[in-house]
């Protein structure tokens, strides 16, 4: 929790100096520094409404804003720097403010191309061989984790999504947690368990629990007994550090999340099962890899990390060891790793550096 005060504390002051730098930047195009000639203060106050307007995305969350406002920031600081090298080397002093043009220009493009890959589900092939006998039994998994049902994704877009990965065929589904947010409505969460419900899998679907699915806070319109309910009403099975077989050649382990404070250790789950079975750890949060590889799971999949969602906040995650990977396929000693970007994201409308997704992964020996 100290951590993310800590964040949340950059993040809103990055925000003020954001504000400030871009008033300033906004005050060099040709219309305010007329105006200033005449009238200084109006001048300011005017360069003040563009930035104001951009504001108003705190209408969509505050988050939002924050992501508009420091991205703009930082973008123009770039042009700031590379236009005052070009001046220095052609020995011309500023006359028009092309920085500040090609800022507004590239941030559109980044953040325009942001809510592109946050609102468009694309779907991500792996191709994985094991040594173990599958006995002619090859595995096709579908995976999806992060659907926080809120922001970029509703109830009606997540059954969509649901079509395409049934006609994918696969023969299970895996659901890697935070399938809800604390701004989920109740009716797109019953929207979607409806359409996991219509899933005919030979295997089923299994989900684990991600961070946000229980909530934090006290007013979303259901509770967490109610999202349990309806995800079994709807044949989906539930798992808590606790195993399946499937097909009599895959073990499904779904683990609890790592904050919850029950949750068992990899050794411990590993210790019961029969080492010839093909066994799939499903974790949320990919912060446990050492000890799951150590344990001989033979596939670990997760989800949590967005791919980054914003860059660069997922290369952060790795430098202060928030994560053990933020997307892709990683093997360890004999164990596979997969991190999903996520089929949407949590809050902020953009994702930069990365795409929404679902996987399908197969298993063959």
């Amino acid at each position: 929790m100290g951590m993310w005060l800590a964040i949340f504390i950059v993040v809103a002051l990055l925000g003020v100096v954001s504000v400030i730098y871009l008033v300033t930047r906004f005050h060099r195009f040709r219309l305010f520094e007329r105006l200033a000639e005449k009238h200084k203060l109006l001048s300011w106050l005017a360069a003040l409404l563009p930035v104001a307007a951009l504001m108003c995305t705190y209408f969509v969350n505050m988050f939002t804003m924050f992501v508009v406002l420091i991205h703009l920031m930082v973008i123009w600081i770039l042009c700031d720097l590379v236009c005052f090298v070009i001046r220095k080397l052609r020995h011309k002093p500023r006359t028009r403010n092309y920085a500040g043009g090609a800022a507004l220009l590239l941030t559109a493009a980044v953040l325009g191309a942001g809510w592109y890959f946050a609102h468009h589900v694309y779907e991500t092939d792996y191709q994985l061989k094991t040594q173990k006998s599958l006995g002619g039994e090859p595995l096709r998994i579908a995976m999806l984790a992060d659907s926080h049902l809120s922001i970029t994704l509703s109830g009606e877009d997540f059954a969509e999504q649901i079509d395409r990965i049934r006609d994918a065929k696969p023969d299970v589904l895996f659901i890697v947690g935070d399938f809800v947010d604390d701004d989920t409505k109740k009716a797109d969460m019953l929207r979607t368990c409806e359409a996991l419900g219509g899933l005919d899998l030979p295997y089923g679907i299994f989900y684990v629990y991600g961070n946000h699915d229980e909530g934090y806070y006290d007013y979303r319109s259901f509770s967490a007994d109610d999202l349990r309910n309806a995800l079994t009403e709807n044949h989906v099975t539930i798992l808590a550090d606790e195993t399946q077989i499937i097909g009599e050649r895959f073990a499904v382990i779904g683990r609890q999340d790592y904050y919850a404070p029950a949750r068992r250790s990899a050794a411990e789950l590993a210790e019961p099962l029969d080492d010839s079975l093909y066994q799939i750890v499903l974790d949320h949060q990919p912060t446990d890899y050492d000890a799951e590889a150590d344990a001989g799971f033979d596939l670990v999949l997760s989800g949590h990390t967005h791919g980054g969602h914003i860059f660069p906040a997922g290369q952060i995650g790795l430098l202060i060891s928030d994560n053990d990977a933020i997307y892709g396929l990683e093997t360890r000693k004999n164990t596979d790793f997969i991190v999903t970007s996520g089929i949407s994201g949590w809050a902020i409308p953009f994702k930069t550096g990365t795409i929404s997704e679902y996987c399908i992964i197969d298993v063959t020996d």
